[in-house]
């Protein structure tokens, strides 16, 4: 009897190894997505996305390795913090992030727990760009345009899709962030948002026995959209990962080959 207990004791303290190593991996996943309506001078566009790094640091190996990659824009999907992490840590999190390339920001829920004018300051201090229900627009030489909108937090009821699409304009390559995947049933196939990109449910986190409230991180294509839904970086609640390992997000987009396709 006691070996069976010391075997489950065992058994048990290396799942917890397991589930820690699980959530406090640095994962960078590298993916090329191709669109028939992506701006062919602008060649490709890279980006770097992470959400929902909550209390964890950024490290090094992420940032050396990024840092590396020169991406157009590292964007941020949301809960850069939560409540009781210390500001000087966002603040180190941030400048790391700067030294990658320009950096954007949407606003979670997890957001909204600390002071969040605090946090705000912080990010313009730190030269990072907040899109809370807004657009940005980049345009080629040849006046082809890439457009990248952010909205506010969905479950805090201040996303506004509509003032985000308005500030866009008419066409353009669009990438919508919103922290919660959500969004996309606020989408319409005719306001041609060709990828979103989100976090929020971290997968499920934990999964057991292969359940969990939320199904793993993944690229879907819907049918008004397609989306990439991240585990996200860090952890909520308890610092445990099973089933859904912390992940960052290299793309790089392009125009599909349609010649090739056929």
């Amino acid at each position: 009897m006691i070996y069976l207990i010391a075997l489950a004791l065992i058994g048990g303290m290396g799942l917890l190894m397991f589930m820690l190593r699980e959530a406090f991996a640095d994962r960078i996943i590298y993916k090329e997505l191709s669109f028939p309506e992506f701006p062919e001078s602008f060649g490709e566009v890279k980006l770097f996305f992470i959400s929902d790094i909550h209390r964890r640091t950024v490290s090094e190996t992420i940032i050396g390795e990024i840092k590396g990659k020169k991406p157009d824009l590292v964007i941020i999907g949301g809960d850069l913090l939560e409540k009781g992490v210390p500001f000087d840590r966002v603040k180190k999190n941030l400048l790391g992030l700067k030294e990658c390339g320009p950096v954007y920001f949407v606003w979670g829920n997890n957001d909204y727990e600390a002071d969040y004018h605090q946090l705000d300051a912080l990010l313009l201090e730190c030269g990072v760009k907040i899109l809370d229900n807004t657009a940005l627009s980049f345009e080629s030489d040849e006046g082809e345009r890439f457009i990248l909108l952010g909205t506010d937090d969905l479950s805090k009821e201040r996303d506004r899709l509509d003032l985000a699409l308005e500030d866009a304009g008419s066409g353009g390559f669009r990438v919508l962030v919103s922290h919660d995947p959500r969004i996309t049933n606020s989408i319409e196939k005719e306001q041609n948002i060709h990828l979103v990109l989100s976090g929020h449910t971290h997968g499920g986190q934990i999964h057991i026995f292969g359940y969990s409230p939320y199904e793993k991180g993944r690229i879907k294509e819907l049918p008004q959209t397609t989306i990439l839904i991240s585990n996200g970086y860090g952890t909520t609640g308890v610092p445990l990962r099973l089933g859904a390992k912390s992940e960052t997000h290299f793309i790089t987009l392009k125009k599909a080959d349609i010649e090739a396709a056929q």
